[in-house]
Order: structure tokens, then sequence, then C-alpha cells
């Protein structure tokens, strides 16, 4: 089992999303993180670690709203979801190792109306956050300062 941890991060009243273009596979949309590494301190300190990786960016305080199992043959994950503002974004000091291999393909930034008609039309993975967010997406910006 994969811990990992996912930010619902966001500008404004809009999530800042990844958009995932990959070779062979049709373009998907995913929320910022990935995996619990064993020097983090803490799930709070890998969010914010992934967060500095994949888009140079800090955010405020973060508050646990959702959680979740993938499993696909050849890996299972838990994914915990957690709410925050956006504070600073610098995309030129995106680093990691999903921008030194081009074959992983595109990590695309996008802002997306937190509001479940805009997120409804788009394809955003996993599928059950997706349905959490159909039913909870308006109440998640004031979950935050």
């Amino acid at each position: 089992m994969r811990r990992a941890v996912r930010a619902l991060l966001l500008d404004g009243d809009a999530l800042v999303l990844l958009r995932r273009t990959r070779p062979g596979r049709p373009v998907y949309w995913t929320t910022p993180g990935g995996k619990i590494e064993p020097a983090d301190a803490s799930p709070e300190a890998a969010l914010r670690r992934e967060l500095d990786e994949e888009l140079g960016a800090t955010a405020g305080p973060v508050r646990q709203v959702f959680a979740c199992a993938e499993q696909h043959p050849d890996l299972h994950r838990l994914n915990t979801f957690y709410v925050c503002r956006l504070l600073t974004m610098d995309l030129s000091r995106r680093h990691g190792p999903e921008f030194d291999d081009p074959s992983r393909g595109r990590y695309d930034v996008d802002l997306v109306p937190c509001a479940p008609a805009d997120l409804a039309a788009i394809d955003l993975i996993p599928e059950t956050l997706a349905a959490y967010l159909q039913d909870h997406a308006a109440e998640l910006p004031g979950l935050v300062p």
C-alpha cells in the first residue's frame, strides 16, 4: 500500500489542478501531490514538499477533508486530501522526477472554478475525488482562512 497526500489547493474560488497529457492516454486532470517519502516528518510536510516540487508553491494552513483508496493491478494507494489556500506559486521553480523524464508527459497547471458544474466538465481523477467534489465543492472555500 502506497500512501499519498493530495492538495485541494484554492486560488481564490478556483482549484489549482494539473492537466496531464500522457502518451497513449486521454487528457485528464488531477490534484497536486504525491507519495509520502520516508524522510517526510509528517503527511503535512510531504504535502508541502510536493507543492514545492510540482508548482514551486507554498500554501497556508491545511485541513484534511477526504481520503480514498485506489486499487489497480500494479498499485494500491491511499490518498489523503487536504484543502488549503495558495500563498505563492513560481512555476520556474518546479523540480522533481516528473519533470526530468519527458516520457512521463506534460503537467500543465489549470485553474478550474471550484463549482460542481465546472468540475464535472473535466475528466478529474481519481473518480472518487470527482464524486466527493460534486457534493462538497461549494463548502471547500469556507474550510480554510
